[in-house]
């Protein structure tokens, strides 16, 4: 049985329900709503973090018979790179994206301002709008599965199936290794930086929709220690992966060639500096609108970043691959986003007024 693909199916449905059962917590107000979302939360977190560590077993192994491994991982590779392959495709770095969110809300629950603020509305709707990012993700993993597996068909030709957990499979001798362009240690430490500081930038999203919701100031008491995370590991991200182009892509002197790929992760690090200095002046209650425009614009553009990689429509050395159902996905919940974004600030400007 493909154990890892049932995990993604364990963890897509446990994560949308989870989502939906937080929405009639706050409705409803019924305790058991709550329990139930927060034990389902912790199903769908644990089986990320389980289907992550197979996935890196599979490519420390090169099991061919997964084609993501096929594709990324062989027996030439140093180990350290097999295990860096976890992130070198848009499958894996998805996988490893996700399981960081649900990872980081489980800390937002049981420390700090969320652990104060837990029994709160504000945070009840920074949980669900949080639980709402996360299953979009996880349909993406469910639709282009890290765990897809080459099986037998009655042609004698091999096939990929994304659904089969009791396919036969086709196991290849060899696997095609990683591009070479990835074969560097800078980029090994690259990506996952990069991912941890677009996984935080969910949680000040999430805060700042709470508390222009229910106009409710808190909000930044949750929000400023992610984005202060986010700036962080982005800041490390966006330099480490300069030295990467700087030794391996021949941009001559320059660190930088406002490749569009990595200036769409440059701008978000632009909007994260800024909110962290507007809320040093909000303290004193100044920027009540840009406050959270700031968290909400940064994680937008965290998903354009992620929408123009994926989707092909820039020409970039990080692009993956052309428009494709997933685009499209992503395409759509960036419309969810910049709309949902633009009613509430919107109102919240007009309020001001």
């Amino acid at each position: 049985m493909n154990t890892g693909m049932g995990l993604i199916w364990i963890a897509g449905a446990s994560g949308l329900l989870a989502f939906l059962t937080s929405l009639l917590y706050f409705f409803r107000q019924d305790r058991k709503f709550l329990a139930l979302s927060e034990k389902l939360e912790l199903i769908a977190g644990v089986g990320l973090v389980f289907a992550i560590f197979l996935l890196a077993f599979y490519l420390l192994g090169v099991d061919t018979q997964y084609s993501y491994v096929f594709q990324h991982s062989s027996t030439d590779l140093a180990w350290h790179y097999r295990f860096s392959a976890l992130w070198a495709g848009q499958e894996g770095s998805f996988l490893i994206w996700t399981g960081f969110i649900f990872v980081m809300l489980a800390i937002t629950r049981f420390t700090g301002t969320g652990k104060v603020l837990r029994e709160t509305e504000i945070f009840s709707i920074m949980r669900s709008v949080s639980l709402f990012v996360a299953s979009v993700f996880l349909l993406l993993l469910a639709l282009k599965n890290p765990f897809s597996m080459y099986y037998y068909t009655g042609t004698g030709v091999p096939d990929v199936t994304n659904w089969n957990l009791f396919a036969e499979p086709f196991v290849v001798s060899y696997g095609q290794g990683m591009n070479p362009l990835l074969r560097n240690p800078w980029m090994a430490i690259h990506p996952p930086l990069l991912f941890l500081g677009y996984a935080a930038f969910t949680l000040p999203f999430s805060a700042a929709i709470g508390g222009l919701v229910l106009k409710d100031s808190r909000w930044s008491e949750l929000a400023t220690g992610w984005m202060r995370v986010s700036w962080l590991f982005l800041t490390l991200g966006i330099g480490f992966g300069a030295f990467w182009a700087y030794e391996v892509l021949g941009w001559g002197a320059w660190y930088w060639t406002w490749d569009p790929v990595e200036t769409s992760s440059l701008i978000p690090w632009l909007t994260a500096t800024a909110y962290l200095h507007a809320k040093l002046r909000a303290r004193q209650g100044e920027y009540g609108f840009l406050l959270p425009m700031l968290a909400l614009v940064s994680f937008i553009l965290v998903i354009f970043s992620t929408f123009v990689t994926r989707s092909g429509l820039w020409v970039s050395v990080h692009s993956w691959q052309d428009f494709t159902m997933e685009g499209m996905i992503i395409a759509l919940f960036l419309v969810v986003l910049i709309g949902s974004s633009a009613v509430l600030l919107v109102r919240k400007y007009f309020s001001e007024e």
